[in-house]
């Protein structure tokens, strides 16, 4: 049976994870390699970057699957959905706690990582 929520949830997740590829590639990891940053801190957020990427694609399957039906795991749901809504959060606090004013839009990541986290959830309620 299809949960709409958990569908929504993936489908914004995966659009989230291209985001992250297409764009991040460009605007963060391209200008991160041509930086003078010491190497090993450089390849260090490079693989970061990366880990970043599997980890949304990777979720953004978890929820697909559980949404559309192939299978059941509201244990997968709720630690995915939870695990997002935690990386909004870090989103959240580095830009208000660290960032100069009006980053809450320069750095807006959040806006797509906690709409996946309470869809998610969503179906848990």
């Amino acid at each position: 049976m299809t949960n709409w929520f958990v569908l929504s949830a993936g489908i914004l997740a995966g659009i989230t994870a291209l985001i992250h590829v297409i764009a991040g590639g460009k605007d963060i990891a391209r200008p991160l390699l041509a930086g003078s940053v010491d190497e090993v801190v450089k390849l260090t957020l490079y693989a970061c970057w990366h880990l970043v990427s599997v980890a949304l694609f990777l979720s953004s399957i978890a929820l697909l699957g559980h949404g559309a039906g192939f299978y059941n795991s509201p244990e997968t749901v709720a630690f995915v959905s939870i695990m997002w809504l935690m990386f909004g959060a870090v989103f959240l606090v580095v830009t208000l706690g660290f960032a100069n004013s009006g980053a809450l839009f320069r750095l807006p990541q959040w806006a797509l990582l906690v709409p996946v986290g309470l869809l998610g959830l969503w179906e848990l309620a």
